[in-house]
């Protein structure tokens, strides 16, 4: 039989999960989303058409932070959990989108950078349609264009 105290220390022994229901994550996850996270100051127009505007910007990291973790594999830990998963992944995919959207303006180096953290992919791939692994005469290439093309 186990002493009582035994018991309370072994409950004692870790840290108590943050959230304990997936409602307080999405809460927390909104206050960020809408005022939480850090702003970047921008100037837009010109002349007297010129101001200074506030955006936000969402970031993984930035999240983790506000939702109290210690990195960012805590937020990946409650991903893997099946109650927080889908509000974890949706956190996710609106910060993905944010990025995304920086690839249409400006400098996109650092969007580009957090996509491929995300899973992206910045490769070309090569199809090898010549089966036969010989040398294509001019009207082959001509002929293979023309199926491909009435492929797609």
């Amino acid at each position: 039989m186990k002493d009582k105290n035994e018991e309370e220390e072994k409950k004692v022994l870790g840290r108590p999960a943050v959230f304990t229901t997936k409602e307080e994550l999405e809460a927390k996850i909104h206050e960020y989303f809408n005022g939480g996270c850090k702003k970047r100051t921008i100037i837009v127009g010109a002349g007297e058409f010129k101001k200074t505007v506030e955006i936000p910007i969402p970031t993984l990291t930035g999240l983790a932070y506000f939702l109290g973790f210690a990195s960012r594999q805590s937020l990946y830990d409650y991903e893997n959990d099946a109650s927080f998963s889908y509000t974890i992944k949706r956190a996710r995919l609106y910060i993905e989108i944010e990025y995304e959207e920086q690839l249409q303006v400006g400098n996109v180096a650092g969007a580009i950078f957090a996509l491929k953290n995300f899973g992206w992919k910045d490769k070309t791939e090569v199809i090898n349609t010549n089966m036969n692994s010989k040398e294509l005469t001019d009207d082959e290439i001509v002929e293979l264009n023309k199926k491909l093309e009435n492929d797609y």
